[in-house]
C-alpha cells in the first residue's frame, strides 16, 4: 500500500488548507495536483510518489469543501475567484512564486482559471481529463438540467421536485414523477456496484501482464 507524506496545514484566501509537500526544494516549479469531485488529495498517491521519487516537488491540496480542508456553507464561496485564491494563497505560505497546476476532473476547470486569473503565478498547466472551455452561455446548473431532462439524471431528481415538468432539448417536456427518481436511484446504485468492481480490479493488477494477462 502507498503511503502519503504527513498532512499539513495552510492558512489561504480565509480558510484553513490541508495539503502534502514531498520532493525536493530547488529552483525549478513545482507540480501542484488539484484532484476532481467527489475526491481527496489522496486519489494522487500513486503520481505524488512517482513524481517525488523522480526529483520533482509535488503539492497536493484537498481542494475547499474537501477532506481535511475547510468547508465554508455559503455557495458562493465556491466560485472560481475562491478556488483559484485559494492556490495562490497556498504558494504565498510556502513561499514559491510559480508552479505547475495538474487538474484532474474538476480539478482540471480550476486549474485552467489559473493562467487567466493569476498568469504571474503559472509556470504552465495540465489538464488529465478535462478541456479548456469558454464562459458558460447559462447557469451550469440549468444548462445540466435542460440536456439530461429526457435522461432521468441525478440532476433532475435532486434538484426538483417530484412531478414538476422540465424541458428538454428537443423542446418538448415530461414530468419527473416519482417512479422517474426511484429509476434514478436504482440507476446510481448499479453504477457504484459496478465502479467498486473496476476498482478493485485496478487495485489487483500487480498480478498482471502489460497485456492483462496473468503472470
Amino acid at each position: 500500500m502507498i503511503e502519503m507524506p504527513p498532512l499539513q496545514f495552510a492558512q489561504t484566501n480565509g480558510i484553513r488548507m490541508g495539503y502534502y509537500d514531498v520532493g525536493p526544494a530547488t529552483d525549478k516549479p513545482p507540480v501542484v495536483l488539484c484532484h476532481g469531485w467527489p475526491e481527496i488529495a489522496f486519489s494522487w498517491r500513486h503520481q505524488i510518489k512517482a513524481l517525488s521519487e523522480a526529483g520533482i516537488r509535488v503539492i497536493a491540496p484537498d481542494q475547499r469543501g474537501y477532506g481535511a480542508t475547510d468547508r465554508p456553507e455559503p455557495v458562493e464561496a465556491y466560485d472560481m475567484e475562491h478556488l483559484t485564491g485559494d492556490l495562490v494563497g497556498l504558494l504565498d505560505h510556502l513561499k514559491i512564486d510559480k508552479a505547475i497546476f495538474v487538474g484532474h476532473d474538476w480539478g482540471g476547470f480550476v486549474v485552467w482559471q489559473m493562467p487567466l486569473r493569476h498568469p504571474s503565478r503559472v509556470a504552465g498547466v495540465v489538464g488529465v481529463n478535462t478541456p479548456h472551455w469558454g464562459r458558460a452561455p447559462a447557469d451550469p446548473v440549468e444548462l445540466f438540467a435542460s440536456v439530461s431532462a429526457t435522461r432521468c439524471t441525478s440532476c433532475n431528481s435532486r434538484t426538483r421536485p417530484a412531478g414538476l415538468t422540465v424541458s428538454s432539448t428537443a423542446g418538448s417536456s415530461r414530468p419527473l414523477t416519482p417512479s422517474c427518481a426511484s429509476r434514478c436511484r436504482s440507476r446510481r446504485r448499479r453504477l457504484r456496484a459496478r465502479d467498486r468492481r473496476r476498482w478493485c480490479f485496478r487495485e489487483d493488477q500487480s498480478g498482471l501482464s502489460a497485456d492483462g494477462r496473468g503472470l
